[in-house]
C-alpha cells in the first residue's frame, strides 16, 4: 500500500499558569513545550497561555479562553492541541468532544517522544507500559480516540499495534509487559552484579535532558555515540569502559536525560533503569552552562535523586557547554568543573577531576610486591588506581601504593 506523505502534524500549545509557578518558570517551561514538540516531529502553529488560580474541573481553560481556541483551531488548521498542564481523563474527553480534534498533554508528549527513542528490547517495553497505564483510565465506552491511534505525535507504540478496545485485553497486555521487563530486568541485575563484583570504578552521568551528556561520553571514550541536539537524544543506558592516566580501571554509563517534573508513569516504568544510578562510585552531572533555564534544570535534577533518594551518592557537577555561555555565568554547585566537551584541553581536566574525586572516595592500600611477582604488579595496575612504586633496597621488595574502590561499596 502506497503511503502519501503529510508533513508535520499543525500543533497548538495550550498552557494554564497557575499558583504552582512562577512567572519566570512558567516562561522557561512553555518554551520548554515548543522544543518538545519540535522533538516529536509537530509544527507549532500557536501559544495559548492563561493565568488561573487553579485549572478549571471540566476543561482546564475557562469557558471564554476555550472560544479562543476553537477559534485558533478553524483559522490555523491546527490537527492536535497539546496541553502543557496534566489533563484528568474527564479533562481530556470534555476538551476532545468540544474542540473535535486530539487533544493530549505533555505526559503523553514525553512518553511519544520517549517511543520514537527506544531502541533496546527494555526500552520498548518500558514505554510500552508507561503508555498503556496512561491510556487505560483514558478509555471510554465508545473509545473514538482509540479509533483515531493510526499516528500522529502521542500514538506510537502502543497505537502503532491497534490498542484493543476491551479494557480486560489491555491489562493483560499490562501484565505481559511486566512479566518479560522481570526477565530483562533480571539481566541486568545480573550484569551489574558483575560489574560490582570487579574493580572497576563506575561512573554515571545524569543531568537535564540536552545537557551534552552523549557528547561528553564521546569525548571522554573516543567511542562514537547517537548525538543530536534533540531532547532525550538517548534513553537507552550505555556502558563504556574508560582509561585515566593509563589505568583503564573505569566504567562510565549514560543515562536518560532528566526533565522538569518528570511523569510518575516514566519513573515507575524506568526504574530498572534508573536504579543504574544507585550503584555508581560517582555521578557527574551534567549541565548545560548556556541555557537560559540552567538554574530550573538543576533544580529539576536535584529534586528527581532526592526524590529516588539517590541525592547521597557523590557527584561532580560538570557545566558543560561553557564556550557558549555569557560572560556573567556563575557556577553555583560544589564541587564542579567548566568546561566544553569539544575542548580535548577541558577533557583532560575533567578527567583529572575524576582521578582526583574517585580517589577522595576510594580506598587506601600499601602491599609489598617481591620482584618475582610480575604479574601481581601488573594485576595491581589493571585494577587499581597505582599512586606509587617504589623499590626498598634493604628490603627487596616493591612498595606499591595506591586506591581501590570499595568493594562493598554498593549504595543502599
Amino acid at each position: 500500500m502506497i503511503e502519501i506523505e503529510t508533513g508535520p502534524e499543525r500543533v497548538l500549545i495550550v498552557g494554564v499558569e497557575t499558583g504552582d509557578y512562577t512567572a519566570e518558570k512558567f516562561d522557561e517551561l512553555m518554551q520548554e513545550m515548543q522544543s518538545l514538540t519540535q522533538t516529536a516531529k509537530g509544527q507549532v502553529v500557536q501559544v495559548i497561555r492563561q493565568k488561573l488560580d487553579h485549572l478549571d474541573h471540566r476543561t482546564a481553560v475557562g469557558t471564554g479562553k476555550l472560544e479562543e481556541i476553537k477559534a485558533c483551531l478553524e483559522l490555523e488548521e491546527i490537527d492536535l492541541v497539546i496541553f502543557f498542564n496534566a489533563l484528568s481523563p474527564s479533562m481530556n474527553r470534555n476538551l476532545e468532544e468540544a474542540l473535535s480534534v486530539r487533544v493530549i498533554d505533555r505526559i503523553q508528549l514525553i512518553l511519544a517522544i520517549f517511543a520514537m527513542r527506544a531502541k533496546s528490547r527494555e526500552g520498548k517495553l518500558q514505554v510500552s507500559l508507561a503508555q498503556y497505564e496512561y491510556l487505560l483510565p483514558r478509555m471510554t465506552g465508545s473509545n473514538k480516540h482509540l479509533s483515531r491511534l493510526a499516528g500522529g505525535i502521542g500514538t506510537r507504540g502502543p497505537g502503532e499495534s491497534k490498542l484493543e478496545s476491551d479494557r480486560r485485553h489491555i491489562r493483560a497486555r499490562i501484565n505481559q509487559i511486566k512479566e518479560s521487563l522481570k526477565e530483562v530486568t533480571q539481566h541486568r541485575e545480573r550484569t551489574r552484579s558483575r560489574r560490582q563484583s570487579g574493580r572497576d570504578f563506575n561512573i554515571g552521568l545524569i543531568g537535564y535532558t540536552n545537557a551534552g551528556k552523549s557528547t561528553l561520553l564521546q569525548a571522554l571514550t573516543h567511542q562514537e555515540t547517537y548525538i543530536q541536539d534533540q531532547l532525550f537524544a538517548t534513553l537507552d543506558p550505555l556502558t563504556r569502559k574508560l582509561t585515566i592516566k593509563g589505568y583503564p580501571v573505569f566504567t562510565i554509563t549514560d543515562t536518560v536525560g532528566f526533565i522538569e517534573a518528570l511523569p510518575t508513569e516514566l519513573i515507575e516504568a524506568f526504574k530498572s533503569t534508573l536504579e543504574e544510578i544507585r550503584y555508581m562510585d560517582l555521578l557527574l552531572h551534567v549541565v548545560d552552562a548556556s541555557s537560559p533555564a540552567r538554574h530550573m534544570h538543576e533544580e529539576s535534577v536535584m529534586n528527581l535523586m532526592k526524590q529516588l533518594d539517590l541525592d547521597h551518592l557523590p557527584m561532580l557537577t560538570v557545566y558543560n557547554k561553557s564556550d557558549q555561555a555569557k560572560s556573567s555565568f556563575q557556577p553555583i554547585l560544589s564541587p564542579h568543573i567548566t568546561l566544553s566537551a569539544k575542548n580535548p584541553d577541558d577533557i583532560e581536566r575533567l578527567k583529572e577531576a575524576i582521578w582526583d574525586q574517585c580517589i577522595q572516595h576510594a580506598e587506601s592500600y600499601s602491599v609489598q610486591v617481591f620482584p618475582g611477582e610480575a604479574d601481581l604488579l601488573a594485576l595491581y595496575q589493571q585494577n587499581t588506581l597505582v599512586e606509587a612504586i617504589d623499590f626498598d633496597d634493604e628490603k627487596q621488595v616493591y612498595q606499591v601504593r595506591g586506591y581501590r574502590r570499595h568493594l562493598n561499596s554498593q549504595q543502599n
